[in-house]
């Protein structure tokens, strides 16, 4: 089910992408406080790698990302990327460290790949939000009604419409 559930978050991204020209992608939006797309795209896809590269070992440091700044200027090598991340994110749950730092300090926490599943999955959907703002000076880009909103926002709207 998550599997699914990232599938389709990213299948959304895909679409989004395949839409926008390279200086859309790669350009500086004052909606995103001078961020562009691109880099929106670059983070929320840079966490996905590093957690498939540091599954083996058993210990996740996102702050270790690559911080490829190519794919937030090359659209197409975010979309193959996305492509390839589908075959990748399917491995079976196993208990990993998480190693985050505060400025007290390096804190461990016990988590699984599951929950790291999940949380990258909701921290793509906050991003794709972030996006979305920008996409609205894009009249022509067309994207899903949900695109960037939390699946918890979608079951309240629908709740609260009945």
């Amino acid at each position: 089910m998550l599997k699914l559930a990232i599938d389709s978050v990213l299948k959304d991204l895909l679409e989004v992408l395949t839409q926008l020209s390279d200086e859309q992608y790669a350009t500086p939006c004052a909606q995103l406080s001078g961020a562009s797309i691109g880099a929106h795209v670059r983070h929320i896809l840079e966490l996905f790698v590093c957690l498939e590269n540091q599954y083996q070992n058993g210990e996740i440091n996102y702050e270790l990302r690559a911080r490829d700044l190519s794919l937030q200027t090359h659209p197409k090598q975010a979309i193959e990327l996305i492509k390839s991340l589908g075959t990748l994110l399917d491995k079976p749950d196993k208990n990993l460290t998480l190693y985050q730092s505060f400025d007290q300090g390096i804190l461990k926490i016990q988590t699984n790949y599951q929950r790291e599943l999940a949380y990258n999955l909701e921290h793509c959907v906050h991003h794709q939000a972030l996006i979305r703002v920008a996409l609205l000076s894009m009249p022509q880009v067309i994207y899903n009604h949900h695109f960037g909103v939390a699946r918890s926002t979608m079951q309240h709207r629908k709740q609260c419409a009945q």
